[in-house]
């Protein structure tokens, strides 16, 4: 049986990053819902190394190698866990023009969490207002669970949303491994896994 590909993007500008932090505790959380049953190849894409490119790509509708390959590692992924810092109530603008680049139907059916970080709790609806429609949009399937880490969340047993930070990257991660457990983003036939079918790996 082939290993399942999970990628996380972190949008994050500093290094190290709260953002990076928050998907790095996804991603192991995620493997560990998969692990033994499956094996799980990781892979995490900073995209503050691609930033020249990501806007060179912007420009010229050209990639560079080393985008492209982040490109094709997203697109061929049987999960991706997508986090940013927001910026002004939103994703940044590094985050959104990655996706940007990527073809609008690449990420069709494709199992996804979505998380996000901020200096404050005030800003956790931009992964409802911001992040979810932007992916709903790319016609990927977006776990139920997004994650949100204000400052105050880390190191604390009592969350900014009501519950600690562990628990809600488990269960986040936990809905993300049902959805990839499920099967691929397609089938045979090359036709996308309908929603309500994604969704119901969850209850699995």
């Amino acid at each position: 049986m082939t290993a399942l590909k999970l990628v996380a993007v972190s949008a994050g500008l500093g290094k190290p990053s709260s953002t990076r932090l928050l998907a790095d505790r996804l991603t192991e959380a995620t493997r560990k819902h998969l692990e033994p049953e499956r094996q799980v190849e990781v892979r995490v894409i900073e995209l503050r190394d691609l930033a020249r490119d990501i806007a060179n790509n912007m420009v010229t509708g050209f990639p560079s190698p080393a985008l492209d390959e982040a490109i094709e590692a997203v697109t061929g992924a049987d999960g991706v866990i997508a986090v940013t810092p927001i910026f002004t109530a939103s994703y940044s603008g590094l985050f959104k023009s990655f996706f940007d680049v990527i073809d609008h139907t690449a990420l069709a059916g494709k199992p996804v969490l979505v998380g996000a970080t901020g200096g404050t709790a005030r800003h956790s609806l931009a992964l409802e207002h911001a992040l979810r429609p932007m992916f709903a949009y790319l016609r990927a399937v977006v776990a139920p669970t997004a994650v949100y880490a204000a400052s105050e969340d880390w190191g604390t047993s009592a969350g900014s949303q009501g519950e600690d930070l562990a628990t809600r990257v488990t269960r986040a991660a936990g809905e993300l491994a049902g959805l990839m457990r499920h099967g691929q983003a397609t089938t045979g036939a090359g036709e996308a896994v309908p929603f309500e079918e994604r969704l119901a790996a969850l209850r699995l």
